[in-house]
C-alpha cells in the first residue's frame, strides 16, 4: 500500500495535532490502543447536527461508565474517493468536529482518511479490526449505516457478525425536524439559499466558520465601511450570496457585525469574497483568524446606478443588521 497519513494522533480521550506517514489502516487503529473497551460509531459526521447529536447522545448512555464513547470519523466525504470528481463542501473543520463532539460527551475521536485502499477493505475486515485494535463492545448507528467494501456491512450483517465476534449493534431511528430528516445535504442545500436560520434550527446552533484577515482592495474602508476580508478553506460551505447580520468573534469577545458574501457585482468583480464590517471597532484585524457567526439574511446581493446609492444601501444595511442582532441577543437571554 502507498503511504496513508493519520491526521491526529490520539493519547488518552481527544488527542494533540500530529501526522503518521506510512501506515496502513489496521496499523492505525492498533497505534491508538485506548486503555477501556468502547462503543462506538462510525462516520463523517459533518456538522455534528442535530441527527448526528440525537446518535451520539445515545452512544454516550450506552457505553456509560464501563466503556469509552468512541467516534471514527472520516476526515474526508467517501463520495469524493468513491466519486473522482465530486467536489463536497463541509460544514465543520475537523478540529471543529472533534470539539463539538466532546461536548456531546465523546471521550475519544479517531479521525481517518478515507482513500481508495481503505474503500476495498472487506465488512469481515474492518469489524474484526474494531473489535481487536478499538475493543469494540457495542456499535450504535443509523438505519442505512454501512462497513466495508461495496456497502457489504449493513445492519443485518452487523448484527450477524456482532454475534461472532462479541459486540452489540443498536440501530437509532434517524431524527425528523419539520417532517424531514436531518442531513447534512439537507443543510448544505438551506445554507445555499442563504436560510441561515433554517441551518440553525438543523444544527442546534448557529452557523458559523473561521477565517484568515488578509489585505483587500481597500474599497470599504474609502466608502466609510472597512471590512475584515476573509481568506477560506476552499472546501468550507459558504452561504449564498447575500449580505448577513453577523456575530463575530475577535479576541475572545462577541461583537456585531454585517457579512457580505458574493462578487460585489457593482464593482464588475468575478472572484467570490467573505467581507466582515465589524461595528463600532477600529483595531488592525490582519493576520487574526475570525469566527463568524450568522444570525439571518438582510438581502441578495445587487447592483447600483452609482456609489451614491450603494453607500446608502449599506447604511441601510448595517441599521437592519444591528436590529436583528439586538433581536438575536435578546431572544438569547430570554
Amino acid at each position: 500500500m502507498p503511504d496513508y497519513v493519520i491526521t491526529l494522533q490520539f493519547k488518552r480521550g481527544v488527542g494533540a495535532l500530529g501526522s503518521r506517514v506510512g501506515m496502513n489502516f489496521h496499523q492505525q487503529l492498533a497505534s491508538i490502543a485506548p486503555d477501556k473497551s468502547t462503543v462506538l460509531t462510525v462516520g463523517v459526521f459533518d456538522g455534528v447536527h442535530q441527527g448526528h447529536r440525537h446518535l451520539l447522545r445515545r452512544l454516550v448512555e450506552r457505553a456509560g461508565s464501563d466503556y469509552l464513547p468512541t467516534v471514527l470519523t472520516f476526515t474526508n466525504h467517501p463520495i469524493s474517493v468513491l466519486r473522482p470528481g465530486v467536489e463536497i463542501s463541509y460544514l465543520t473543520s475537523l478540529d471543529e468536529r472533534a470539539r463539538l463532539m466532546k461536548e456531546q460527551g465523546i471521550e475519544l475521536v479517531v479521525p481517518l482518511d478515507f482513500t481508495h485502499e481503505l474503500s476495498q477493505v472487506s465488512a469481515d475486515d474492518f469489524t474484526a479490526t474494531l473489535v481487536k485494535s478499538l475493543g469494540m463492545k457495542g456499535l450504535v448507528a443509523g438505519p442505512d449505516s454501512t462497513l466495508g467494501r461495496d456497502r457489504q456491512g449493513d445492519i443485518g450483517f452487523l448484527k450477524q457478525r456482532g454475534s461472532e465476534l462479541g459486540f452489540w449493534v443498536e440501530v437509532m431511528d434517524p431524527l425528523l425536524i419539520d417532517g424531514e430528516l436531518v442531513k447534512s445535504r439537507r443543510i448544505r442545500s438551506e445554507l445555499e439559499e442563504g436560510d441561515v436560520a433554517a441551518c440553525a434550527k438543523l444544527l442546534g446552533r448557529k452557523y458559523g466558520f473561521e477565517g484568515l484577515v488578509v489585505k483587500g482592495d481597500q474599497r470599504g474602508a474609502e466608502m466609510g465601511f472597512p471590512t475584515a476580508n476573509l481568506e477560506m478553506d476552499p472546501r468550507t460551505a459558504l452561504p449564498g450570496d447575500g449580505i448577513y447580520a453577523t456575530w463575530v468573534t475577535i479576541d475572545g469577545v462577541k461583537r456585531p457585525s454585517a457579512t457580505s458574501i458574493g462578487i460585489r457585482p457593482h464593482f464588475g468583480l468575478s472572484e467570490r469574497l467573505v467581507e466582515v464590517f465589524v461595528m463600532d471597532f477600529s483595531a488592525d484585524l490582519y493576520g487574526q483568524r475570525l469566527n463568524v457567526e450568522f444570525v439571518s439574511k438582510l438581502r441578495g446581493q445587487e447592483s447600483f446606478p452609482g456609489l451614491e446609492e450603494l453607500i446608502a444601501q449599506i447604511d441601510r444595511d448595517v441599521a437592519g443588521a444591528r436590529a436583528a442582532l439586538d433581536q438575536d441577543r435578546k431572544a438569547d437571554g430570554a
